[in-house]
């Protein structure tokens, strides 16, 4: 991953654009990390998997939830 500051990218941001669409660009600012430039397409494609891997989430919590619904249920009753 190519890091560069904040002044840089100001400076030549058609560069680090360019660089960006073949792999994430880091961006600092007083010596920290702030932002990563990236493709839009691999954007896309982590945003998918980050959903997915809620969907997965909220199945397993459905599927627990169900298997112990009685016991939830006692418990609540306490």
């Amino acid at each position: 991953m190519v890091t560069i500051t904040a002044a840089d990218l100001a400076r030549q941001f058609g560069k680090y654009r360019d660089i960006a669409l073949r792999e994430p660009v880091s961006v600092t600012h007083h010596g920290r990390e702030t932002l990563v430039m990236l493709a839009a397409d691999e954007y896309k494609r982590l945003k998918t998997i980050e959903e997915d891997m809620a969907k997965d989430r909220k199945a397993a919590m459905t599927e627990i939830f169900d298997t112990h619904k009685d016991t939830f249920e006692k418990l609540a009753l306490r």
